[in-house]
């Protein structure tokens, strides 16, 4: 699909980190492209695999930024994560940011018959993923969920390893499939067009991420846009597999193409 000849879109998917923010700092141009969006009348959502922090915290820093935003936008796996387990009766042993474990109180712990991985950061030592390890090698169908499947992201001190790194650890180790909940997994793009009243040929999903974003929303109908900010590398413009649908320097330039593209 040219994003150039679409007169159709009226959804805009956006990524956070890397594309409104890296670490505490909003990236050059993205408040204002955001407002330009919003005042266009297109319906958006912030989709992200941020799980260091609650959808609360994240919207209030946001809007800290200046970004015309709240917690109602923002897409991120915990909320359907935590559904998921509920409807499953399933019992969790969490190897997640200290942040976010707010969001698992009401959730049954003791006697997990499940491990879930987030972007624990610091949380990530050799003991705690040992003992992640421990519960998976015991159980005699081990179910292991990852938010989200991200190689690195990009934060104020450079790229970090996020949760796929560690989520391979343990899937090789326990000699488990771990079930992804969170780009770019299908369901997760799915439920949000849902959400909004959006066809996958209306959106468009922008980020910094060339398989995560861009090419989960792809596979699922979708436009996708690649930034050159966040974690973006030059090599990321000639993927095996995926082919971004445009290529921009910012959200701003994005932000451009998707209203020229709608005249």
């Amino acid at each position: 699909m040219n994003l150039l000849k679409n007169p159709r879109l009226n959804g805009v998917l956006l990524d956070v980190t890397g594309v409104l923010k890296d670490g505490g700092t909003a990236i050059h141009g993205s408040v204002e492209a955001v407002r330009k969006l919003r005042e266009a009348g297109l319906k958006i959502r912030l989709v992200t695999n941020e799980t260091q922090v609650t959808r609360r915290a994240l919207a209030e820093n946001l809007l800290d930024l200046g970004y015309p935003v709240q917690e109602l936008d923002i897409v991120s796996p915990c909320p359907a994560l935590i559904s998921f387990l509920q409807r499953e009766n399933l019992r969790p042993h969490l190897l997640v940011h200290s942040n976010v474990l707010p969001e698992f109180e009401g959730i049954d712990q003791s006697n997990p018959n499940c491990v879930v991985l987030g972007d624990a950061a610091e949380n990530f030592t050799y003991e705690h993923l040992n003992e992640a390890f421990g519960i998976l090698i015991n159980m005699k169908k081990p179910r292991l969920f990852s938010l989200g499947r991200g190689r690195y992201y990009s934060d104020k001190e450079g790229l970090m390893l996020d949760v796929g790194a560690f989520t391979a650890a343990l899937e090789y180790a326990a000699d488990v499939k771990a079930e992804i909940i969170g780009k770019p997994q299908p369901e997760f793009f799915r439920s949000t067009l849902k959400d909004m009243g959006v066809e996958p040929e209306e959106a468009v999903m922008v980020g910094d991420d060339v398989v995560s974003d861009v090419g989960g929303a792809q596979d699922c109908g979708l436009t996708g846009v690649l930034v050159r900010t966040g974690k973006y590398r030059p090599s990321d413009e000639k993927h095996p597999t995926v082919h971004p649908d445009a290529v921009v320097d910012d959200l701003a330039h994005a932000a451009n193409l998707i209203l020229e593209s709608r005249k």
